[in-house]
This record gives C-alpha cells, sequence and structure tokens, in this order.
C-alpha cells in the first residue's frame, strides 16, 4: 500500500519521465495526420526523437550567454508547472509557473541581437496576452464547478464540469490553438518549416538549446491537453475521446486556415473565448445564486 503523502510525488515523477515520451509521439502523430491532409506520406512516427537527438549532438552556439540560462529556465519551469499539475497541485499556482515559463523564453530571444528574433519575443508577448485571461477564467471555472482550486479535488469530483462549463471549454479550445502554435495564430514561431522563412522567437537558437525548448513543447502537449481532461475527468473513456477530437480538431484547424495578424488574434481570445467564458461563469453564478444546484 502506497501512502497518501508520496501519492503527488509518484504522479509528479511519471509526468517528468513519461511525458517528454508521450510529448514526442504527439509531434510525431501530428506530424503523420498533416502529411495525410496535405497528400503526404510524412515523416516517420518518431522523427521528432531523431531530430532532438540531432540537435543534442551538434555544437551549443549561442549569441549570448545568458540564453544558455534562459532554456534551461524556460524548459524547468514548463516541468515544473506539469508536474504541479498532475501531482494535483493548485491550479493558480500551476498557471503561474507556466506563464513564467514562457517568459524566460522571450527573454531568451530578446537576448539576441537579431530583429527577427525580437520580433519574434513581440509576438510570443502579445500571445501571452491574449490566452492568459482565458487560462484564469478555466481555473475560475473550475473552481466554481468544485469549490477547489486543487486538480485533486477536481479529477476525484462527480461533477461532470463540461455540463456547467461548455462556453469556458470552447474557449479554452480556442486560446488551445495558440498555445499549440497552430494556424491561424502561429506569429510567435512555427513547428511547419514550410511556413517559416525565419524561426521567429526561436530563430537564434540552435543545438543542445534548440533541443530543450522542443523538449519543454513537449511537456506542454501533455499539460495542456490534461486540463481538457479535467472537463470530462468524471469519465476517464471519454475524457480520453474528448482529448483526442480536440487534438485532431486542432489540426484540422492549423491545415485549414492561413495565418492571421496579431489583431485578429487578440480579438479571438478576448472578445469570442473571453465572451463565452464570462457568459458562462455568469450564468453559473446567477444559477447558484436562485439555487438550482
Amino acid at each position: 500500500m502506497i501512502p497518501e503523502y508520496l501519492v503527488p510525488v509518484i504522479w509528479a515523477g511519471l509526468y517528468l519521465l513519461l511525458a517528454p515520451v508521450a510529448g514526442g509521439l504527439i509531434a510525431g502523430i501530428d506530424r503523420k495526420v498533416t502529411a495525410r491532409m496535405q497528400g503526404r506520406v510524412g515523416p516517420p512516427l518518431l522523427q521528432p526523437f531523431y531530430d532532438v537527438a540531432k540537435l543534442f549532438e551538434k555544437e551549443n552556439l549561442v549569441v549570448t550567454a545568458s540564453q544558455n540560462f534562459f532554456v534551461l529556465s524556460y524548459l524547468v519551469f514548463m516541468a515544473v508547472a506539469g508536474a504541479l499539475f498532475f501531482s494535483g497541485g493548485d491550479m493558480l499556482l500551476v498557471i503561474f509557473a507556466f506563464t513564467l515559463s514562457h517568459i524566460f523564453l522571450v527573454l531568451g530571444a530578446y537576448a539576441s541581437y537579431s530583429p527577427y528574433s525580437h520580433i519574434g519575443a513581440e509576438r510570443e508577448l502579445l500571445q501571452i496576452i491574449a490566452y492568459e485571461p482565458m487560462i484564469i477564467l478555466t481555473a475560475v471555472g473550475m473552481y466554481m464547478v468544485t469549490r477547489s482550486f486543487f486538480v485533486s479535488a477536481i479529477v476525484t469530483s462527480d461533477i461532470p464540469v463540461i455540463l456547467y462549463l461548455p462556453g469556458v471549454f470552447i474557449g479554452y479550445l480556442i486560446v488551445l490553438t495558440i498555445k499549440l502554435r497552430k494556424s491561424p495564430f502561429d506569429l510567435s514561431t512555427s513547428h511547419h518549416a514550410h511556413q517559416e522563412l525565419v524561426k521567429g522567437v526561436t530563430t537564434d537558437f540552435g543545438g543542445p538549446n534548440l533541443g530543450k525548448i522542443e523538449i519543454a513543447h513537449w511537456y506542454e502537449y501533455v499539460f495542456l491537453l490534461g486540463v481538457v481532461w479535467l472537463f470530462f475527468a468524471w469519465n476517464p473513456v471519454i475524457a480520453v475521446m474528448a482529448i483526442v477530437i480536440a487534438y485532431f480538431l486542432e489540426i484540422l484547424i492549423d491545415n485549414t486556415f492561413a495565418r492571421v495578424k496579431w489583431q485578429l488574434m487578440i480579438r479571438s481570445a478576448w472578445i469570442i473565448a473571453g465572451t463565452l467564458g464570462l457568459v458562462n461563469l455568469g450564468v453559473l453564478y446567477y444559477l447558484r445564486m436562485v439555487g438550482v444546484p
């Protein structure tokens, strides 16, 4: 029998060990499905792992020495955010670590002297401004339904959260497109080479540092899809189906829409997603006030 106080530690450890594997496989599946949608065969499923392994074989060339610190901090705080999430921690603390990790990525891009890197950093900041309010609204909605910010309490709740937060869920899917760096909101950088002449926020990263950034992205994939799980945690089978459908929709959108300007991204995240979330929370608050369970 495992002591109760060790359970969060075990879940955090499993995330730290297995999330890069799962995230790399998700990236491989993404490439395969994208290729099929475009009438191509696509790379091998394990190609993301080959790419990262090749990056770590290269010399670590940096524009400024501080980039090493910023990239490592980005990876560490992304891993910490996911570990806190999967260990059942406070959602607000998770969001703080998650946002801080991206700030370090932005600082790493600003440490370069390239104008392309600076533009990528500015667009990354715009993306943070766009998605952050909806991420917070998601946590607030979870609290209003389950009366707890702790992931452990939300997961073990028998309440079908999605029935209470459909607007929040749709809003989260909209900003998920931004977070997965998919068209039409892949403004700061893209994972698809055919869409890039220069790589935006990652322009001046290469070798092991770029490999660390890719691993951080794999951690991020698992964390973001874990939030989708929370909406359906009362039924694990439905939760898995929801994650698969949600990610397929993100790939479909990525291959259907062209990149838009940052102004439209902000409006989509604030006006459309934000309005859906706020109206949903407002209705939920009213129903609680009038005594509807």
